[in-house]
């Protein structure tokens, strides 16, 4: 089939490349967002998605409004049979409508649950010990249109963001390329999403900085898993004030939690001076393990302590 691809970060770059590589499909052409200045240079860069059109030297259209009239017009002028969107942003039915065979969407969770633009984040932050991948045809709303295809993956304990995202990314890989092969071949077939009433459906909304910021009156467990769900990217954080009196950040990568009775004040860590690191919430504490100061690099505890020798019954907030 003659494949166009929509998508922008490195989980839609995994995906196209392995479209790209399984050299069954034709790619006719490649959607994403505009080149846009990022990091602390402020350079002009491009998506994962561009850069990996550009390795296998498929056109990509960068529009700024998927409404354009001269975009609608370059997309069907590629003749696919197929969109194939991973990652991307709500496309207006002039365009899901326009390949014969449908645009089909892979989504990081099991639909219905975790609809929205961070099912891996909140799988995680939500303590769920079992998520997956599905693929599913684009309608009006998102996220909710007909299932194809679907395929678990747990969650173990030690798992982060990073590497939940690796392991989804892994499985998606598969379940994209049978999804092909089944509209290909007209194999497939469709599910409404169904969900009881009794179950209720949580929701992955965008992140944004206020959500990320750590609320030590939550349990040590709650809080252990908002750590890792966050992590690496993007990270969650909690404030403080330095010797100086002036506030400071502080992210918290990975952690471990006890849970205990205690008396101390939720959100005060106390340290050994060396390597232990202990912040208290309700119902216990959490040990950190790897953590970064602003304007610093993230490093473990250890090294942390090393050069902050003074940070010992903080109040964290």
């Amino acid at each position: 089939m003659r494949i166009v691809f929509m998508g922008t970060p490195d989980f839609a770059a995994g995906i196209l490349e392995a479209v790209a590589a399984d050299n069954h499909h034709e790619i006719a052409g490649v959607v994403t967002v505009a080149d846009k200045a990022a990091g602390r240079g402020m350079k002009i860069q491009s998506s994962a998605v561009k850069r990996c059109a550009e390795k296998y030297n498929i056109p990509v259209l960068q529009p700024e409004k998927l409404r354009d009239e001269s975009f609608i017009n370059a997309l069907r002028n590629l003749n696919a049979d197929v969109f194939l969107v991973v990652a991307f942003r709500m496309l207006p039915k002039s365009v899901w409508e326009i390949p014969p065979k449908g645009t089909i969407n892979l989504h990081a969770s099991l639909l219905p649950q975790y609809r929205g633009a961070a099912p891996i984040n909140w799988a995680i932050i939500n303590g769920e010990t079992q998520t997956g991948v599905t693929t599913f045809f684009i309608n009006e709303r998102i996220d909710e249109g007909n299932l194809i295809l679907a395929q678990e993956v747990p969650i173990l304990q030690e798992d982060d963001a990073g590497s939940l995202h690796d392991k989804l990314l892994d499985v998606g890989k598969g379940v994209v390329l049978e999804t092909l092969k089944q509209i290909e071949n007209g194999t497939f077939s469709e599910t409404k999403q169904l969900f009881s009433e009794e179950i209720p459906l949580k929701t992955a909304p965008k992140l944004h900085k206020e959500d990320c910021m750590i609320d030590w009156s939550k349990t040590a467990e709650e809080v252990f898993h908002f750590i890792r769900g966050l992590s690496p990217y993007p990270g969650a954080f909690t404030r403080y004030k330095n010797k100086a009196g002036e506030e400071s950040i502080l992210k918290i990568f990975s952690a471990d939690f006890v849970e205990e009775m205690h008396h101390f004040d939720f959100g005060l860590a106390v340290t050994d001076g060396k390597k232990k690191m202990q912040i208290f919430c309700k119902n216990g504490s959490v040990l950190v393990k790897s953590l970064q100061i602003f304007g610093k690099k993230r490093m473990p505890t250890c090294e942390f302590l090393l050069g902050n020798k003074h940070f010992d019954n903080i109040l964290l907030y």
